[in-house]
């Protein structure tokens, strides 16, 4: 851990079905790390709730798609520090991240932006990846401008959050909790995806 800036933020997701209030939550923790010191992350609000979310009569696609929400991500560094992050949470899928026991949930970062000025992403120890600022599991993605990464002591970016199960998930008799966990984690350049 002696490489990366590690300070993290839990991230959390509770789904009830049935007559289903549905909520996704997003805890906040941040352990010590020796290079915690120099920049902070933080996340705009600690719960995103879905409300209630009944089941149709019919349904009309084997997916339900739930209303896609947003957080805000921020880095606060008091030296110039590149600035990259990852996801940490149990995989659904090479896309996305596991909610309950079939659904999943997808992060995306949009209109990043590095003291002040606008960024795109790239996947860490990529070359020539696309710059799609999708979090996927076991990939960091560091900030880019002109082709090159980005040193600053400010990010913040939006985190587009969408939430998908499969209807059959709602078929229920009784209220259930359906949950997604993981961490957001500010990490070096130097440290690999998989660590």
């Amino acid at each position: 851990m002696t490489n990366s800036m590690k300070p993290h933020r839990r991230f959390a997701g509770v789904v009830k079905a049935a007559s289903l209030p549905l909520a996704l939550c997003c805890t906040l923790l941040a352990p010590p790390d020796a290079l915690a010191e120099n920049c902070r992350l933080s996340l705009s609000q600690p719960r995103i709730d879905y409300g209630s979310i009944r089941r149709d009569a019919e349904a009309q696609s084997t997916t339900v798609v739930l209303a896609v929400r947003s957080l805000s991500v921020n880095v606060l560094c008091i030296e110039p520090a590149a600035m990259a992050l990852r996801f940490v949470g149990a995989a659904a899928d090479g896309q996305g991240f596991r909610f309950g026991r079939e659904g999943r949930y997808r992060l995306s970062l949009k209109n990043a932006q590095v003291d002040g000025r606008p960024v795109d992403w790239a996947v860490a120890h990529v070359s020539g990846a696309p710059a799609s600022g999708q979090l996927l599991p076991g990939q960091a993605v560091v900030a880019h401008a002109a082709g090159r990464p980005v040193v600053g002591r400010r990010l913040t970016a939006l985190v587009e959050i969408k939430t998908e199960l499969p209807s059959n998930a709602l078929a229920v008799r009784s209220e259930i909790h359906l949950e997604g966990q993981g961490s957001f984690e500010l990490v070096s350049s130097g440290v690999p995806p998989s660590q």
